[in-house]
């Protein structure tokens, strides 16, 4: 289970991010392993990550793995959600801004006419966003027209009409006439905005959806309820639910699995980022630069693998190392 709140002591288009999730594994296998992180001397200071809720257990993994390497170091988290990320590095109340969405345009623009220049995303982790029911719930999967038709009010993939009842997806028995329970995310939050884009075609969310404050309160809400849908991240699943398989139009079901959002397969995948500020040409502060090798090591990525999530491709690391002027970190 993770916590609700934490406080602890790219340029490319999102299409072209999701292409080169389908095809990660392909350039994987030319690109040698990430090595394990080795410490340099002088890393001290104080970091400050603001930012997304969905992955704030995995930064904080990553944190207090940096902080036993470098005793003098300070990393502090907060995750109210992703939107909060592009005001802390406008402001330079951060270094860090973890994102489960790319910026919207509007923040890239924000950010760029107070510095002059774009802020620089980085790929940290693969994540598949879960569509989670209760556990006793009966129903094989979801296609993208019925989610759209379950969540949103504007109906734009593709349903005639809404859907309310459980009886609608094909549900018998007292399932039949049993009501939908809808269980989502706050506006703040980047999985919202994920959700909102891909599974409701860029419609809006029924007024119904109970919106909460964490991805943990929307898994905790499902497992608690016979009626409940709910989406998180799929890191955060636990008892007493269960993933839904997701379909896009009327392609074959796939699960919600590890192997499937590392192969691009699965419809709901996303990349984790976190978003820093770095000047074109200049390298960043040796903290960032260190914290952000960290993650990008075996060790970080063993990590991201231990939270549930999916680790990125060798060639992703690559590119991010080389983006970011690491690649011959030593």
């Amino acid at each position: 289970m993770k916590h609700k709140g934490w406080v602890a002591t790219l340029k490319w288009g999102w299409l072209g991010a999701m292409s080169l999730l389908s095809g990660g594994h392909a350039l994987a296998q030319d690109a040698p392993a990430p090595a394990p992180y080795q410490n340099v001397e002088g890393v001290a200071g104080v970091l400050t990550s603001v930012g997304s809720d969905t992955f704030a257990n995995l930064v904080t993994y990553w944190s207090e793995a940096f902080m036993q390497r470098y005793p003098n170091v300070n990393v502090q988290v907060q995750a109210a959600g992703s939107s909060t990320a592009p005001t802390a590095l406008i402001e330079a109340t951060a270094q860090l801004g973890p994102m489960s969405r790319p910026m919207k345009s509007r923040e890239m623009t924000a950010f760029e006419q107070n510095y002059g220049y774009k802020p620089t995303a980085v790929r940290v982790a693969i994540d598949a966003l879960a569509v989670f029911v209760h556990e006793d719930n009966p129903l094989q999967g979801l296609r993208y027209r019925e989610l759209d038709a379950v969540f949103s009010r504007t109906l734009r993939c593709g349903a005639n009409s809404p859907i309310t009842h459980w009886g609608q997806l094909g549900l018998t028995g007292r399932w039949a006439q049993r009501d939908i329970q809808r269980f989502g995310r706050n506006s703040v939050s980047g999985t919202y905005g994920y959700f909102k884009q891909k599974a409701l075609c860029n419609g809006d969310f029924r007024n119904d959806v109970n919106e909460q404050p964490g991805s943990a309160s929307v898994v905790q809400s499902v497992s608690t309820s016979l009626n409940a849908i709910g989406y998180s991240g799929i890191g955060y699943r636990t008892s007493g639910i269960r993933a839904l398989p997701i379909a896009q139009g009327d392609g074959p079901f796939i699960a919600a699995t590890k192997a499937n959002a590392a192969n691009g397969s699965y419809p709901l995948a996303r990349y984790l980022l976190i978003y820093v500020n770095k000047a074109p040409g200049k390298p960043l502060p040796k903290l960032d630069a260190e914290f952000l090798r960290f993650i990008l090591s075996s060790d970080g990525q063993q990590l991201v693998d231990k939270d549930g999530y999916v680790p990125l491709p060798a060639a992703v690391i690559a590119r991010e190392l080389a983006a970011l002027g690491l690649a011959d970190a030593e």
